[in-house]
């Protein structure tokens, strides 16, 4: 689901470069530098994604390593509410909780604080760009054994060919998921 204004969605896909051959032949990379230098841009994209943590009832706002910290945070911020990092493993000091996942070709492991999310919590996880939904999902396991709620998922742009969405859907149990812009 798309949840924005056209409006809106047009000025951030204006300010999405397209970057071919990045970072290996037959890649079209979108680099989202341009839409995060603007700053009518990066308060629309920021506004956009506040108002579906509100909508929602979040009351954390979850953010995905690293792209995800840049619009995260300001959503937080923007919403009155907490925002909780997911990093790579060994990132964290302190008791966490990690969850590992399955990528193309192998594993990987991300982390949270173990105080930073709890029972009673509803946590929005936010992130750039949705492909393959891997680290969504274990996001979404890490958010859930800390004993907190699946409020949603808001990403600035999904990638419609890759899996991710469907990936996602059991890993969801109901709660939504939202693209400002579809690709």
């Amino acid at each position: 689901m798309t949840s924005c204004s056209p409006e809106v969605r047009e000025l951030l896909l204006s300010r999405i470069k397209d970057v071919p051959d990045y970072p290996k032949p037959g890649v079209m990379f979108k680099d989202i530098t341009p839409l995060l230098a603007d700053p009518k841009a990066f308060a629309a994209l920021t506004d956009a994604l506040a108002e579906l943590a509100v909508r929602y009832g979040a009351t954390k706002i979850v953010g995905l390593e690293a792209r995800g910290f840049i619009l995260a945070a300001p959503v937080a911020v923007r919403s009155g509410i907490g925002f909780v990092p997911v990093r790579k493993a060994g990132k964290l000091p302190g008791a966490t909780l990690a969850q590992s996942y399955e990528l193309e070709y192998g594993t990987a492991e991300i982390e949270v604080h173990a105080e930073d999310l709890t029972a009673g919590d509803k946590v929005m996880v936010i992130d750039d760009v949705l492909a393959t939904g891997g680290t969504a999902g274990a996001s979404l396991e890490l958010i859930r054994r800390a004993g907190a709620e699946v409020a949603g998922v808001a990403v600035l742009m999904e990638l419609s060919f890759l899996p991710g969405r469907a990936r996602l859907t059991d890993a969801l149990a109901g709660a939504p998921l939202d693209a400002l812009i579809v690709v």
